[in-house]
């Protein structure tokens, strides 16, 4: 049955059916998706803290909650060390348990039981090896694909936001609005970008929010062109110019009527501006310009590659995190067009 052939089904609806039945985008955004819950719960996932344990008669939470090593049997009163050999057989013996992440090292954690130097090969401890700094590969892989895809997000959220805006204002009101803001971004998107980066890392703390914020200055433009070209050709529309007759307001003209007709481009889009995002913070942290250090995160790891060539699992699991999420986001993005092409509403 077509989308014809329903015609009580609204055209969002269709859209979605439409997606659904591209089985590679369809199956991309439930594989995107789940990583992307996964990887908000890294903490119980993967931890060097044990998620409930069993000591004595009494219940402890340390992924919660701090407790001295004496509190297990321990001489010190210092943070407790659960890798530590012998907090390990304490919580072992008569009767007491605890129960560890699937992968028990944090983001990080040094791993300074491991039998070889770092960067460690892939060992039963370690699954995909260590970095130079004795840090788990994997755990660095599940913070950082997390940090990654929500830095993306968060990108692609504010230069949305400001690119609807900016490009609904110059195609709706046109004229003088519309020419004065294309000589600002003319100006605007003049200015060396790379250079403005590298001289405020120097001025500022490095920081993910100063990142943020210093990307959604740029990164809205290319949106907004899209936005001004729907809004200059449905402002014509006689819907529009019904709505005009009836003194409905320019404001309720352009949230109510033309905003939900010029939104194609946008939702089309999106994965493509999120891989875009997510390759940005990659290589700025590659070139040593983006996340605090110490931060996990996929540019980090890549530039640990380069460094220590005979470590090829960092190379490789980074490497393959990247291509997969950016090929993942890819697939969606080629089922949303494929799915808001009104050339294939019938097939």
């Amino acid at each position: 049955m077509t989308d014809a052939a329903s015609p009580s089904v609204s055209p969002g609806r269709r859209a979605w059916q439409r997606f659904r039945r591209n089985r590679l985008g369809f199956v991309s955004l439930v594989v995107f998706c789940t990583l992307v819950v996964l990887s908000l719960f890294a903490e119980v996932l993967s931890n060097d803290r044990p998620l409930v344990v069993h000591y004595e008669g009494h219940y402890y939470f340390p992924l919660t909650n701090d407790y001295p090593e004496t509190t297990f049997g321990g001489d010190f009163k210092t943070p407790t060390d659960y890798l530590d050999p012998y907090i390990r057989q304490k919580l072992a013996e008569g009767g007491n348990w605890a129960i560890f992440p699937l992968n028990p090292y944090g983001a990080h954690t040094l791993n300074y039981f491991a039998k070889e130097p770092n960067p460690s090969r892939p060992t039963r401890d370690n699954w995909l090896g260590t970095d130079d700094r004795g840090r788990d590969l994997l755990a660095q892989l599940i913070y950082g694909f997390r940090l990654n895809v929500l830095f993306g997000l968060a990108l692609t959220v504010i230069g949305v936001v400001i690119g609807v805006v900016t490009g609904a204002i110059q195609g709706f009101f046109g004229g003088k609005t519309d020419l004065a803001f294309q000589r600002f971004i003319e100006v605007w998107g003049s200015m060396p970008e790379l250079y403005l980066l590298i001289i405020f890392s120097a001025i500022f703390a490095p920081s993910v929010s100063l990142l943020l914020i210093l990307l959604s200055l740029f990164g809205w433009m290319g949106l907004s062109d899209y936005v001004r070209a729907e809004f200059l050709r449905n402002r014509q529309m006689d819907y529009v110019r019904a709505a005009r007759a009836l003194g409905v307001g320019n404001l309720r003209i352009m949230w109510r009527h033309i905003l939900p007709n010029s939104l194609t481009p946008v939702v089309t889009f999106l994965p493509f501006r999120m891989s875009a995002a997510i390759l940005a913070l990659t290589s700025l942290d590659f070139l040593g310009l983006g996340v605090p250090p110490g931060t996990p995160s996929l540019g980090e790891l890549l530039s640990q590659g380069k460094n220590s060539i005979d470590a090829w699992w960092i190379s490789l699991a980074t490497f393959a995190v990247l291509v997969i999420t950016l090929l993942l986001l890819t697939f969606m993005g080629d089922a949303l067009r494929d799915a808001l092409d009104p050339r294939k509403a019938e097939s």
